[in-house]
């Protein structure tokens, strides 16, 4: 049986099969931008959920563009945790339709106590999701 975050997950990439490389009435190409099927665009989305899924998730919303993990505690750095929220903006697959926001924790004295996040880590996070939507729309015009 699926986890409920794997079934959301699964559940979510369903729109994608129908994304074709329909044309406007303008002679653009929908699939290279926008998409009607969920609320947000769809490569965004399925690159937000890539990117994170080493994460556990607690809520996912693709009507609102909304993706929260739960807090992750990397193996190599036992005492300290990250948290992330992503919400996409638009339809558009731009850079301003995307933000990343990063929680971070240390343990210090068997309590968790907020810190800072380390410079860039929201920077990055950002252009490996906006890389891996990119791959994911150039993989669909080409097939």
């Amino acid at each position: 049986m699926l986890r409920p975050s794997r079934l959301l997950l699964a559940l979510s990439l369903l729109p994608l099969a129908a994304c074709g490389g329909g044309r406007d009435r303008l002679g653009g190409d929908l699939a290279a931008s926008r998409v009607t099927t969920i609320g947000v665009n769809s490569y965004l989305w399925r690159a937000s959920l890539d990117t994170l899924s080493f994460m556990p998730l607690v809520q996912t919303d693709s009507n609102g563009g909304v993706i929260v993990t739960d807090w992750y505690v990397n193996p190599a750095t036992p005492t300290e945790r990250i948290k992330v929220t992503v919400t996409i903006l638009d339809q558009d697959l731009r850079a301003d339709a995307l933000r990343v926001a990063a929680l971070r924790e240390i343990a210090r004295g068997g309590q968790w106590i907020a810190a800072p996040v380390q410079a860039g880590t929201v920077q990055k996070l950002e252009d490996i999701i906006l890389t891996r939507a990119r791959d994911l729309r150039r993989a669909s015009l080409a097939g």
